[in-house]
């Protein structure tokens, strides 16, 4: 079955290509590998707010990194044409907005991680790295 029947059969349609809003480029391709920029939590076409212990769950940010990893599926089409070409998903970062006290943050980058073994198979196995961190403004967390 082809990537685009596995998102067919998911009922995923994937988005275009978002234009950076500063100054960096969506993905860059360095012989065989390809890098794809940062992408935000979306809550339909609002960025999700909030904080995964406070006043958002894990479920909610379960469901948020999926939605990551629809978005960066759809800049990897912009960037190679087909995703069938995608021999493999190397490396996945996360960065989960978490209150100090939250220690789920790989129960939310599993949210991303499962859809790319079910729509890539073996080539969307990944090492991967999930962070918390909180917005500081000011010296003060920005809530």
């Amino acid at each position: 079955m082809s990537v685009y029947e596995k998102l067919g059969a998911l009922n995923i349609t994937l988005p275009e290509l978002t234009p950076p809003v500063a100054a960096f480029v969506p993905f860059l391709r360095t012989g065989n590998l390809l890098f794809l920029s940062g992408h935000i939590a979306k809550n339909g076409a609002k960025p999700w707010v909030g904080q995964l212990g406070g006043n958002l769950t894990t479920e909610q940010g379960k469901n948020a990194a999926r939605g990551v990893a629809i978005d960066l599926m759809g800049t990897l089409h912009a960037a190679v044409g087909d995703l069938n070409q995608i021999k493999r998903i190397v490396k996945l970062m996360v960065l989960v907005n978490s209150t100090p006290a939250f220690t789920e943050q790989h129960l939310v980058a599993d949210g991303a991680s499962d859809l790319f073994g079910e729509v890539f198979g073996a080539a969307g196995l990944h090492v991967r790295s999930a962070f918390g961190w909180l917005r500081f403004r000011f010296g003060r967390v920005w809530k």
